[in-house]
């Protein structure tokens, strides 16, 4: 059976009833909902679900159709980068579905939702039109309010869509990927600048590990900073190596690790690492869980 995972993230984490729109309009489809979550700080909100392809795709047009209507980025604040209503809308090939096949989602959704809401539509990651737009940071940069500019070079013509920025809605990534983590630690300070010197040192482009992309924040209401990241290779970046090189990072200015947070889902395999890490059981996997067992084939 073919099963394809879809992961959308919206520009909206403080009203409470946003959550529920999404999930009313993900029931109407034969599509297994794995989470709905927002953040408050970072006000945004992220969906995960999976089921066979077609499905996934028309569950995928229908709620992000429903967030159109709903968000207005004139509006819009919190302290995740943002681009639109909605950010970024990966489909990430799960089981039976190749790479290939999910791009092919991948673009017919995006010019599918770019002629339905008149919103700009930039291709990322597998399904990129050219290498300078496979990182989702690089389409991102200068955010709703820079995309006014952005979207008069010439360099950054859209691949579907409107050449103008969606006044209410903004601009959309779609993508195909592999599944990526979202994991963030949350430092015992209120120093911004510590947290934004970890994350340096610790994402790619700073010299830090190859698969991963960190950003320092700060949560206000609980008056500690964060180092959020994008594990986007948890192969060949697993958890437990970013968290430990967080640690020491934060050694060098007295600060201790005060949590870690999953946000969303993470594939069975990724947590085999971090086991076999800090229990030190050589060679662990995951079919020596029970539940393992239990998946269908």
């Amino acid at each position: 059976m073919k099963i394809l995972q879809c992961v959308p993230n919206f520009s909206e984490g403080r009203d409470p009833n946003f959550l529920k729109e999404l999930e009313a309009v993900l029931k109407r489809f034969p599509v297994k909902i794995l989470d709905l979550s927002m953040d408050k700080d970072h006000n945004r909100a992220d969906s995960t679900f999976l089921g066979p392809p077609e499905a996934v795709e028309a569950a995928a047009l229908a709620v992000t159709s429903r967030a159109v209507e709903l968000i207005d980025m004139r509006h819009h604040t919190g302290s995740h980068p943002r681009m639109g209503a909605v950010d970024v809308v990966p489909f990430i090939p799960i089981r039976g579905t190749t790479m290939a096949e999910a791009v092919e989602i991948t673009r017919r959704f995006g010019q599918a939702f770019a002629e339905k809401h008149q919103v700009p539509v930039f291709f990322y990651e597998e399904a990129c039109t050219s290498e300078a737009r496979r990182n989702l940071a690089d389409i991102r940069k200068g955010e709703y309010e820079g995309m006014v500019k952005k979207l008069q070079d010439p360099a950054w013509k859209v691949d579907a869509g409107p050449q103008v920025r969606n006044e209410k809605s903004g601009v959309t990534a779609v993508g195909a990927r592999m599944p990526l983590i979202a994991f963030n630690v949350n430092l015992h300070t209120n120093d911004l600048e510590v947290a934004k010197r970890i994350a340096n040192a610790v994402r790619h482009v700073g010299g830090g590990l190859r698969y991963v992309k960190a950003m320092g924040l700060s949560l206000e209401d609980k008056g500690i900073v964060q180092v959020s990241m994008n594990l986007v290779n948890y192969q060949k970046t697993p958890i437990h190596r970013a968290v430990e090189l967080i640690r020491a990072e934060a050694a060098r200015y007295g600060v201790l690790v005060k949590e870690c947070e999953l946000v969303g889902m993470v594939p069975i395999e990724a947590l085999e690492e971090v086991v076999s890490h800090y229990l030190q059981i050589p060679g662990f996997n995951a079919k020596q869980i029970i539940e393992y067992h239990l998946l269908p084939d």
